[in-house]
């Protein structure tokens, strides 16, 4: 018996309808003992770390560290904030900019810490 390969199983499932699928799965945990709806809720998780990886991130000041004079001057410079809202962040940390691309927010987050702070991308 020649192997299939695993994109026409998908080709042949495709072309199945909702009770052809459905045999199909209860032949698989018999045959098998494989609980094919197990194996998609285990693979979910892995779907969505894939999605998660954007193309957008969220730069998060966590700490300002004891250079807080210098991340307050490298927030002003990213974010065009004024210094009340620079030492706000600062002083409480919290998002620096929001939905930015991967390169921006590793620029930013390499600014931030060459000033002294701890950031985290989100």
């Amino acid at each position: 018996m020649a192997k299939l390969k695993a994109s026409e199983i998908i080709d042949a499932i495709k072309e199945m309808n909702v009770l052809e699928v459905k045999e199909l799965v209860d032949l698989m945990e018999e045959e098998l003992g494989v609980n094919p709806s197990a194996v998609a809720v285990a693979a979910a998780p892995a779907a969505g770390a894939q999605e998660e990886e954007s193309t957008t991130k969220t730069v998060v000041l966590k700490d300002a560290g004891a250079a807080k004079i210098q991340v307050i001057k490298a927030l002003r410079e990213i974010t065009g904030l004024g210094l009340v809202e620079a030492k706000g962040i600062a002083d409480n940390g919290g998002n620096v900019k929001e939905n930015v691309s991967n390169d921006e927010a590793n620029e930013i987050k390499a600014k931030l810490e060459e000033a002294g702070a701890t950031v985290e991308l989100v």
